[in-house]
């Protein structure tokens, strides 16, 4: 090799290690220990009954899911409302309920998924005589992750 290309290729491994050692590092892992945030009650204005909401994680740019595990006592539901970018929920615990504007109402138990195409107008909770829990995650579009409308009624709850 001529010292010519011996010096062209020096230079080009200079220039590469150059430019790695300008990027940033990778961020760190985040663990969030559970239990180390507290938990809230399910506002009125978005709930009927009662129902606890633990935020386990929120989006972070470039990201956008967030989610957490919302427990329903027994009756308690949500409001309808819909998600921009859709909703999935993972039931963990008890017999739960899910309904859809001008649909079915399905139960849901431990170990069902269920997926809520975005702008579908629904709500779920418990049953009438079990609590249930879930973890539901969405993704946020703006800045905002639903859209909540009016309350479930009676009727449509029994439905």
């Amino acid at each position: 090799m001529s010292a010519q290309r011996l010096l062209a290729a020096g230079a080009v491994f200079l220039a590469a290690g150059a430019a790695l050692a300008a990027e940033p590092p990778p961020p760190d892992v985040t663990v969030t220990r559970a239990g180390s945030q507290p938990s809230a009650a399910g506002p009125e204005s978005n709930f009927t009954g009662r129902v606890r909401v633990d935020t386990r994680f929120r989006a972070q740019a470039p990201g956008r899911a967030g989610g957490g595990i919302v427990t329903f006592e027994p009756g308690a539901r949500t409001a309808w409302h819909s998600h921009p970018l859709g909703q999935t929920l993972i039931v963990t615990a008890g017999v739960g309920r899910v309904g859809r504007w001008g649909g079915q109402t399905d139960e849901i138990r431990p170990g069902d998924v269920v997926w809520i195409p975005a702008g579908v107008k629904h709500w779920h909770g418990a049953s009438p005589t079990t609590g249930m829990s879930h973890v539901a995650i969405a993704e946020s579009l703006d800045g905002k992750t639903a859209d909540w409308m009016e309350k479930v009624s009676d009727e449509q709850y029994r439905q």
